[in-house]
């Protein structure tokens, strides 16, 4: 049973904040009539620096941002790229926890690494984003901007209203109440992810309670809720589990290899995973000296933390090109720095 509540929390923590995080979107862009990203869709150079500095952020929030706004057609493939490379998800805290100086070696190897790749393949002209327009859709250019009565619509709340709010404080319950440790750092202690996370919550409360209907209900419910996050909620249950049956019966810890490119090829089966935490294996073997950095490296370029998981759900297609760029990368610099 235990188990089972410990997938659920953890599957709420990911897909909740991606919840937050589409819902915020969506709002900009029909409270700005959509204006809000056209400098952003121009300049592909500035989509890659700013997914580059989000992914070195510690955690995932960075990377869910950079994937919502990639599964909207706001940001492009390259972008995407840069920060599927730089992040390091939530090993980072526990990284930069223990040691510093291999974190910020790290940080700045992944970071430039992620921009040179990722201008590289503006110059590629490959496809990879579908056809289709912009989810994003505005139904009524003044559905944001009309005056509502909050007092109104909170006396006689509808139960799509009542439902949003009630997420949100589930959010928080799941957050604050279920006792668990994220990755090496308590929620209890109030980590700079969920600071974040708390942020992100009361913004998004702000936005259900002040929107008319018509926003709620085309745009949050029938839009971001039954269009994404059902299929982005049942993606990360289900990997999560998978990880976590996995791990059970086959120890991640006991697949160890003395030989080195096993190690190598291990290090990058590992990194496929859309999860954080079983990546800190090969920080904890490198940091007793028992793998070289190059095996440290390569899983660090192929993994990309819980940010995989709405990737997953939303664009299959690009999490597999994504991933086999990234194993070439890692493939080609490891043997390298090996030899």
């Amino acid at each position: 049973m235990y188990v089972v509540l410990e997938i659920i929390q953890k599957t709420l923590l990911v897909s909740g904040f991606v919840l937050l995080l589409m819902i915020l979107i969506e709002y900009l862009h029909v409270r700005t009539m959509g204006n809000w990203n056209k400098g952003i869709l121009k300049n592909k150079y500035f989509q890659i620096l700013v997914s580059v500095v989000l992914g070195l952020t510690p955690g995932c929030a960075g990377g869910f941002a950079v994937v919502s706004l990639y599964t909207h057609q706001f940001f492009s493939f390259s972008a995407l790229l840069a920060v599927s490379i730089a992040t390091l998800g939530d090993e980072a805290f526990i990284i930069f926890a223990t040691n510093p100086q291999t974190g910020i070696e790290l940080l700045w190897i992944l970071g430039l690494l992620a921009f040179l790749v990722s201008v590289i393949f503006i110059a590629i002209p490959i496809k990879i984003q579908s056809n289709q327009s912009v989810h994003m859709t505005i139904h009524d250019e003044t559905c944001c901007t009309m005056k509502v009565d909050v007092s109104h619509q909170l006396r006689k709340i509808t139960f799509q209203r009542a439902l949003l709010l009630g997420v949100l404080f589930l959010l928080i319950l799941n957050m604050f109440l279920l006792p668990h440790e994220h990755e090496g750092h308590a929620h209890h202690s109030l980590s700079p992810e969920s600071i974040v996370f708390i942020g992100m919550i009361i913004i998004t409360t702000f936005i259900i309670i002040t929107v008319p209907e018509h926003f709620l209900s085309e745009h949050i419910w029938h839009h971001v809720l039954k269009k994404h996050f059902l299929k982005l909620f049942l993606w990360a249950m289900a990997t999560i589990a998978f990880v976590h049956v996995l791990d059970h019966y086959m120890p991640i810890d006991t697949l160890i290899n003395e030989n080195i490119w096993v190690m190598l090829a291990f290090a990058i089966l590992v990194g496929l995973l859309p999860l954080s935490g079983p990546h800190i294996l090969f920080f904890t073997l490198y940091m007793q000296q028992l793998i070289p950095f190059a095996i440290l490296l390569a899983n660090s370029i192929v993994q990309e933390g819980h940010a995989g998981i709405p990737l997953l759900a939303e664009d299959k297609r690009a999490f597999v090109y994504t991933k086999l760029i990234k194993i070439i990368i890692a493939i080609v610099l490891s043997i390298i720095l090996l030899i």
